[in-house]
Parts: structure tokens; sequence; C-alpha cells
């Protein structure tokens, strides 16, 4: 990864503080009769100034790896997705960090806090990577031509507040690991081709305030547990499901068109 400008000027700066506080070191030795003539002097101050050199460089390292980790998954998703529009255009992995790319925003950590990429007309698939934006709240990947799969590892975004990927092309399940995010509040995955049962798990996010699985190829029941008691039938319509909604606590069952 190349540095900035800006980096290599606070580089600079940091040696030369480390300069600074070796040079009275040096006073202090010679004033102590401990220097033993130009070439001590010479080896002294280049341990300390190579030591300094490497700390700068080991922080500097640290920012680094924090800031490109999510940089390079990012990047992972870039190269997976078709883009005919270039809206991925300004998304460069040798900066130092993702925040100056255009629809992404951070937070005052330089941690990636949203993707912005609804209608986009992108096209590809999701990636694994997508599950290390630990500060991530907001997934807007709505009205593309996404395929494949919803990677599990989506289930690792805690601070998920928002998972929009409505209007795609996704096939596959809903992953179980999506109930991991209870700080979730909106979760559409409307107007894809998921199958398979709806995952209990989303009914233990109590979070959850807006939910629309509608037009998807669904089958099973539909919970009413926990939070799926506050959704209406409409959150569920045009899925071949088996007309009813099933409480594993409640005997009754009503069906999908909210009979009793």
């Amino acid at each position: 990864m190349l540095w900035n400008s800006m980096e290599a000027t606070s580089l600079r700066g940091s040696i030369y503080q480390l300069r600074e506080l070796v040079s009275p070191c040096m006073i202090c030795f010679e004033a102590c009769g401990i220097s033993r003539g130009m070439k001590m002097r010479k080896q002294v101050f280049s341990f300390f100034y190579i030591l300094g050199f490497l700390w700068v460089f080991w922080v500097s390292d640290l920012v680094k790896v924090t800031g490109n980790s999510e940089g390079d998954a990012l990047n992972a998703l870039k190269t997976n997705l078709l883009d005919p529009n270039n809206v991925l255009q300004s998304w460069d992995p040798t900066l130092v960090n993702p925040c100056t790319w255009f629809n992404i925003t951070c937070n005052g950590d330089n941690s990636v806090t949203r993707v912005d990429l609804g209608n986009a007309n992108l096209s590809g698939q999701l990636v694994s990577q997508l599950g290390q934006l630990a500060n991530l709240q907001y997934l807007e990947l709505y009205g593309n031509n996404i395929s494949g799969k919803i990677p599990e590892e989506l289930g690792n975004l805690t601070n998920l507040v928002s998972l929009d990927l409505y209007l795609n092309g996704l096939t596959g399940s809903i992953p179980d690991t999506l109930g991991n995010l209870k700080k979730l509040r909106f979760l559409r995955l409307n107007n894809n081709s998921l199958s398979g049962t709806i995952p209990v798990s989303l009914t233990t996010i109590t979070s959850l305030q807006v939910l629309d699985l509608s037009h998807n190829r669904l089958t099973g029941h539909i919970p009413v547990n926990g939070s799926f008691a506050l959704f209406t039938p409409i959150s569920f319509a045009d899925n071949p499901l088996n007309g009813r909604r099933v409480s594993q606590h409640l005997p009754a069952d009503v069906d999908i068109k909210g009979r009793v």
C-alpha cells in the first residue's frame, strides 16, 4: 500500500522529533564524561536513531493495517462486481483507508459506517469479506443485479442498523447468522429469489422495526415469536408459504391472510 503526502510529512515530523530527543542525550553523555570520542557518539546516535525509526514504522504499520483491512474488504467486493457506470471508480486500494471513496461514509476513527450503493446498476456477487466491516451500520445494495447467496459472514456485522438487499437476484436461503444482528432495525430482502424457510433466529432481534421478505420463494411456516409478532402479512406476501403463521410457544395458528 502507498502512503499519501500527509502521511509522509507526518513521518518526517516524527523522525525530526526523535532526533530532537536524541540530541540532549548526546549532550548528557559528553557532560558526564562518558563519551569516548566521535566513534562512540556516532554509534550511540545511530542506535537511538534506528530504534526510533523502527518505532515510527511499527506504529504507522498498525494504523495502516487497521485502515486497510476495511479497504481490502471493500476492494474484494469491487473486484467481484461488474460496474458499467464506473460508480466504484474512486475505490483506490492504494489509499491508507477507504474514507475518501465515493459512496462510503466513515466515523471519526476512519472506520467504515455506511456503504451506499443502491440503484447503481451493479452485477455480480457479494463477498464474505464484507463481514470484516466491524463498525458498519448501513449496508445499502438495493436495486441492482446482484446474484448468488447472502454471505453468512454478514452475521458478524453486529453494529448493523439497516440491511437493504431488495430488488436484486439473490438466491439460496436467508442465513441463520443474521439473527446475531441485535441492533438491526431495517431488514429488507424483498424481490429476490430467496428460498428455504424463514430463520427463527430473526425473531430474536428485538430492535427490528421494518421487515420485508415479500416476493421471494420462501417456504414453510411464518414465525410469530418475538419481534415477528409486530409484522403484518404484507411482510411475507407472494411467497409459496404453507399459509400458516406458527409460534413455537403459542398453540394458536393464524393464516397468512390474518384470519384466526
